[in-house]
């Protein structure tokens, strides 16, 4: 438990599993007025920034602090929620570099990755990149040597654990092996939440045939 500014508290867990129970526990406390009051829950691959804590205090924050150790935080159930469908296309450049990485054919790359349930982690990089977990540590692939000067939007890439769709054109290094068959608003401020794929989301794929 580490203080952040002038009224945040930084929690830093032992693994991207533990941070992700610990704000859906979060979030299920806030919504059952369980919780002191924060402005924002923010989780991090492996940390919960609770952020804009009422009591401002070293001693509200401490209380805060002590509190949350003594939670017995449930694990985190893979069924909760609607699961959001993405409907792509697997044609992305580095889908043969991609299926050397994990030992199959690039033809066996799209039945895996689309057979995968995924959960959005934590946002970051771009406004609505989402961080999605779900492939075994097996599958898990490293970035390009190379960054990419420009990757469209909408292109679906892996690097390390984690898989993301692109909201908006940007440089990056990831491995695409795809791209959405349809445009869908990754991200609307005017929207609540604003990112379609915000933390905790469950997310799958949906492998869609190329149209001519």
């Amino acid at each position: 438990m580490l203080p952040a500014g002038p009224c945040a508290l930084l929690v830093e867990l032992s693994c991207g599993e533990h941070a992700r129970a610990l704000h859906a526990e979060l979030l299920r406390r806030r919504a059952r007025g369980e919780l002191p009051a924060v402005r924002e829950i923010v989780p991090g691959a492996r940390t919960v920034l609770l952020d804009g804590i009422a009591d401002r205090t070293p001693e509200g924050r401490a209380a805060l602090a002590h509190a949350l150790v003594s939670w017995d935080i449930p694990p985190l159930r893979h069924d909760d929620g609607e699961a959001v469908e993405v409907p792509v296309v697997y044609d992305g450049p580095d889908l043969a570099d991609v299926a050397d990485a994990w030992g199959v054919t690039a033809e066996e790359v799209p039945g895996i990755h689309a057979g995968t349930e995924f959960r959005v982690a934590f946002c970051g990089f771009a406004p609505g990149f989402g961080y999605l977990t779900g492939l075994p540590e097996h599958l898990h692939t490293p970035r390009r040597a190379t960054p990419r000067t420009r990757v469209p939007a909408g292109a679906l890439a892996l690097a390390g654990p984690y898989t993301g769709v692109y909201p908006r054109s940007s440089p990056g290094g990831w491995q695409i092996i795809g791209r959405m068959s349809r445009q869908a608003e990754l991200w609307n401020p005017a929207r609540e939440p604003a990112a379609l794929l915000s933390p905790g989301t469950r997310v799958r794929f949906v492998a869609s045939e190329v149209r001519s």
